[in-house]
Order: C-alpha cells, then sequence, then structure tokens
C-alpha cells in the first residue's frame, strides 16, 4: 500500500516538472522501486548506498557521486555514467553492456565478475581496481587512455578491447 502510494505521488508530481524536480522524482521513484530505468539522475549524490540489484538500465547518472556504495548485481547496461565518481565501489556481477564510463573515477572499484561489454571507459580512473575472474571487459570494450595502473587484471578478458 505504501508503494502505491508512493507511485500515485510520483505520477502526480511527473506533469509539468522541471528538470531539476524530473531528478527529484526519480530519487524517489528509485528510492521507492529500487529501480529508475531510462531515468535522469544527473550529479546526484549516491555516496556510500545501498543499490544492491537495482536496475538503472539508461538512466543518465552522468557526473554523479556513487563512490564507496554498494552496487552489487545492479543493472547499468546503457547507462550514462561519464565523470561520475565509482570509487571504492562494490560493482562485482554488474551488468555495464555498452554503458559510457568516460573519464569516470573507478579507483579502488570491485568490478570482479562485471560485464563491461561494449562499454566506453575511455580516460577512466581505473587506478587499483579488481578486474579479475571471469569478467568480460574485451568485447568490444574501449580503454584509451584509461589508467590502469595496479589494476587486477588476472583472468580478464581482453580480447577485441580498444587500448
Amino acid at each position: 500500500m505504501k508503494k502505491l502510494l508512493v507511485l500515485l505521488i510520483l505520477s502526480l508530481c511527473l506533469i509539468g516538472t522541471t528538470s531539476a524536480g524530473e531528478v527529484d522524482t526519480n530519487i524517489l521513484k528509485l528510492k521507492a522501486l529500487n529501480a529508475c530505468k531510462s531515468c535522469n539522475l544527473k550529479g546526484t549524490d549516491y555516496s556510500e548506498a545501498d543499490l544492491k540489484y537495482a536496475n538503472l538500465s539508461g538512466a543518465d547518472l552522468s557526473g554523479s557521486n556513487l563512490s564507496g556504495a554498494d552496487l552489487y548485481a545492479a543493472e547499468f547496461s546503457r547507462a550514462n555514467l561519464s565523470g561520475t565518481d565509482l570509487s571504492g565501489t562494490d560493482l562485482r556481477n554488474v551488468d555495464l553492456t555498452g554503458a559510457d564510463l568516460i573519464d569516470s573515477d573507478l579507483t579502488d572499484a570491485d568490478l570482479r565478475d562485471a560485464d563491461l561489454s561494449y562499454a566506453n571507459l575511455s580516460g577512466a580512473n581505473l587506478k587499483n581496481a579488481d578486474l579479475g575472474g571471469w569478467n568480460l571487459i574485451g568485447e568490444g570494450a574501449k580503454l584509451i587512455n584509461a589508467d590502469l595502473s595496479g589494476a587486477n587484471l588476472s583472468g580478464a578478458n581482453l580480447k577485441n578491447a580498444d587500448l
């Protein structure tokens, strides 16, 4: 009943919202449903947030702060995460297929078993990131000018990656 009330309020708020109002509405939607497909969440602060299993496919989180967040098994396929702070995040088993991670900070992030197929990580900071395991980073992923210093790449698939 509580979720239904939140959804009703959200739907009423969608009428005539401005860009800032749209982001606020989408934040409420994400909190209520743990999902916000193709939502505008630009510049939001989700540092240290628990977003395990969240569905944010196609969402725009560019310029956001997700540092230290638990994003285990979340769905970020085709999401815009350019310029996003993802340092120290738990990104294990996350689907980042086709995601835009240009100039993102992934320092000390745990990306084991994440699917980065066709993701664009150009200019991304991956210092000390854990990309080990059966990571699918290679299938068409772009890593041009990405900083991989200190990163664990043991067992990572770099086949067809654009380095």
